[in-house]
């Protein structure tokens, strides 16, 4: 069984405080396992660990209230305790809420260097095993499954990735198509030349991917370089971009000059690095590739194709978006470009986690 050493991934987060007891540091815990809970369900919890009275948990709960750690919703014993999410990235969001105001009326937003110092601990307890329940199954499945059913399960992953990463960019093939073009090589009539390059391009990319899995344990500003230049080749110029880029439903401007664009490629890649825990260099890449925008086009599709080579080069099961809805996928990154917030994409990842999960290898 995978072991997973929560302390370490977690920072420590509520362990460093010196200021609270054990127990109190407990009720934090059971907090960032479950979205809200009742003051009997922690009293619950807590009675599996010690013996402890109604009034002792209710001083615990008004001393984290009052340090901020714990807020409040909802009256008398309907009353829930929620952890009080420090990083701003992860606000919750209503993403019907916010595409009220027209683009016109919201603010121009321009690259925030300042973002770095929120892109860690974005995962919670009970993400972060889930996403130990998706390297166990991934690893299970490499040695459990036939040889010929695992490349035919990694076949359909391939295809039904290429798919819909296309889509997400206005490729109109349907899967069916898709499949026949990469199987077949059997281009589907009434598409473009270019729909069909932009699929057969996402194939190469992850073949690459396969062949040097182990060189994407470490990202280099090279393996992104190398990606794009695979996504994009035939259909867009190849390179770090020297002009400048705007994008379609925001207000968001990117950097403009190229050795401003190489020098936060560089502070990216750096930041990924550093970081230990491997799913969350993952979502941050495909958020801060597409953020930075250092290509004419591809970014989006760069992203989503080095996340997933990061989480291969570690033994995670990758993300296809498969049943994503497009719409979705483009207004939390329009919201991510506009206010940095990550909720909507850090979702969107988990919910493809767990698809993933029931999905593919069994």
């Amino acid at each position: 069984m995978i072991r997973i050493n929560l302390r370490i991934i977690l920072n420590d987060r509520f362990m460093v405080k010196t200021n609270l007891n054990n127990r109190q540091k407990n009720i934090l815990n059971f907090l960032d396992e479950d979205l809200g809970l009742l003051r009997a369900e922690i009293e619950d919890k807590l009675a599996k660990k010690e013996v402890v009275s109604r009034i002792t948990v209710i001083r615990d709960l008004n001393k984290l209230v009052e340090f901020g750690y714990v807020i409040l919703k909802g009256k008398g014993k309907a009353t829930k305790y929620f952890l009080l999410q420090k990083n701003s990235l992860l606000r919750e969001l209503n993403i019907d809420q916010y595409f009220k105001k027209e683009q016109g009326d919201r603010e121009v937003r321009i690259y925030n260097e300042g973002i770095y110092k929120n892109l860690e601990g974005l995962y919670s307890k009970r993400e972060i095993e889930l996403w130990g329940k998706s390297l166990e199954h991934f690893k299970q499945a490499k040695s459990g499954l036939d040889p010929s059913i695992f490349k035919r399960e990694l076949e359909r992953f391939i295809i039904e990735f290429s798919w819909k990463s296309s889509q997400i960019e206005g490729n109109t093939y349907s899967l069916i198509e898709t499949e026949t073009l990469i199987k077949q090589k059997i281009p589907a009539k009434g598409h473009t030349k270019e729909e069909a390059i932009m699929i057969l391009n996402h194939k190469k990319a992850f073949d690459l991917i396969l062949v040097n899995r182990k060189k994407f344990k470490k990202i280099r500003k090279s393996d992104v370089i190398q990606l794009h230049n695979l996504l994009i080749k035939g259909l867009v110029t190849a390179g770090i971009r020297s002009q400048k880029v705007r994008i379609t439903g925001t207000n968001y401007v990117p950097l403009l000059q190229k050795p401003d664009i190489e020098k936060a490629l560089k502070k990216l890649i750096s930041h990924v690095n550093k970081i230990g825990f491997v799913p969350e260099k993952s979502l941050i890449l495909a958020a801060m590739i597409a953020y930075l925008q250092p290509f004419v086009d591809g970014n989006k599709r760069t992203s989503r194709m080095i996340a997933n080579a990061v989480l291969m080069a570690n033994d995670y099961l990758p993300l296809s978006y498969r049943n994503v809805d497009v719409n979705e996928y483009r207004s939390v990154m329009i919201v991510f470009y506009e206010i940095n917030n990550l909720y909507g994409l850090k979702k969107i990842f988990v919910d493809q986690l767990k698809f993933a999960i029931n999905s593919y290898f069994n």
